[in-house]
């Protein structure tokens, strides 16, 4: 069966298509930079690597030129569209109606939307990717695998807010967490080469960035919580912060709650503080001496080294922290500014494994390091994949 995977980020678009259950990746590539003046595009096939710059400034174009580019009479692997028998969709938020991955129907549809308001830089670019692969895919199967059910073994005592307990019986307000189909692929990947079910940590930094405590495979606590905007510093999402600042900028500064909303989703994190959403700009900048970008830097790495002290309490010890997705995978500076003066944790890094670029697993610790540190390139698109293909063979 040829599955069709759609990863619609808050600012790119991973697509990979693949035939299951042999694994074989037909083609392969993203779309970053969704929204600026110029985006990134990649277009991967076993003969044929092609790379554009073009403007993409919203989804749904970025979707069609994904389509147009399967569809090529040069360069393109799919003669009809009937060729694809499921398109599997990641989507990022699933509340408490979904649990598993799931078919997608009008109902499921209207969930996804009605669940906007908590993921809106995703889920409606998840809306779009569904809607336009219906339309050009409509003899294929769409389904949707959700971020948010990895993280459902989640004890009472992590996920409950200190709230009114109808919040959480009536209107089921809790910690969901996200990113799940790429902690659970990277945590799994690390379990078999650690060669046990460790106390591990695991680090997605992209545009959007969390942290989880695994034990024994399976996740105890999350950065992310009822939407995805908290924990971690982020491209544009500002993470943690002291909920009277909401209040303070509403009753005193005169902003209403939608304006409020839109600063911290979209105008706070990497970009509030250097004015540039995309990490490779921040660290040329701050390369070159810009202070805002190293202090932003700073800021980031900090917010990470406090969360994996307070997981190592959760876990009751840590045996690896992994660094994974596109920051975590690309990023040395970003991981030496992590894993500096985290002695006391037992992380020793090795500068110049640190330094190599590796599409395997690697550790890039001192072999004196007590704690493991790992990178583990995500797939997203093949745990996707998997899950589609055994949802349809049921």
């Amino acid at each position: 069966m040829k599955i069709l995977i759609i990863n619609s980020g808050s600012s790119s678009i991973k697509y990979q298509l693949m035939v299951m259950p042999t694994n074989e990746v037909i083609c392969s590539g993203m779309i970053d930079r969704i929204g600026l003046e110029t985006s990134n595009i990649t277009f991967k096939t076993s003969s044929d690597s092609i790379e554009e710059l073009l403007a993409i400034p919203n989804h749904k174009v970025g979707l069609q030129k994904v389509a147009d580019m399967l569809l090529d009479a040069d360069k393109g692997v799919i003669k009809s569209t009937s060729e694809i028998g499921a398109v599997g969709h990641r989507v990022v938020h699933g509340g408490s109606y979904f649990s598993d991955t799931t078919i997608i129907t009008d109902e499921v549809k209207e969930k996804i939307k009605e669940l906007s308001e908590l993921a809106p830089l995703h889920n409606p670019a998840h809306l779009v990717g569904i809607t336009v692969a219906e339309e050009i895919f409509s003899d294929a199967k769409q389904v949707a695998v959700f971020d948010t059910a990895f993280h459902q073994t989640i004890p009472v005592e992590a996920y409950k807010y200190a709230i009114p307990n109808y919040l959480l019986t009536e209107n089921k307000v809790r910690v969901y967490g996200f990113h799940g189909t790429s902690h659970k692929y990277v945590s799994e990947k690390a379990i078999a080469y650690l060669e046990n079910n460790s106390k591990i940590i695991t680090i997605h930094l992209g545009n959007g960035c969390s942290m989880t405590a695994i034990k024994d495979g399976k996740s105890i606590d999350h950065t992310m919580g009822f939407s995805p905007s908290n924990g971690l510093i982020m491209g544009t999402r500002a993470g943690d912060i002291d909920q009277s600042v909401i209040f303070y900028l509403i009753k005193n500064l005169g902003y209403s709650a939608d304006e409020v909303n839109a600063i911290l989703l979209k105008q706070s994190g990497m970009l509030g503080l250097t004015g540039y959403s995309d990490l490779r700009d921040i660290e040329a900048e701050a390369e070159k001496g810009n202070k805002d970008c190293q202090l932003a830097l700073l800021m980031n790495a900090y917010r990470i080294k406090k969360y994996i002290g307070s997981y190592t309490v959760a876990l009751n010890g840590l045996d690896a922290i992994i660094f994974t997705a596109g920051i975590g995978e690309n990023s040395s500076y970003m991981r030496k500014l992590v894993c500096t003066d985290m002695d006391y944790f037992g992380i020793e890094l090795d500068d110049e494994k640190n330094q190599i670029r590796s599409k395997t697993i690697r550790e890039i610790n001192t072999p004196n390091s007590k704690t493991k540190v790992l990178v583990v390139p995500t797939d997203e698109e093949y745990e996707i994949a998997n899950q589609v293909y055994h949802l349809l063979e049921k």
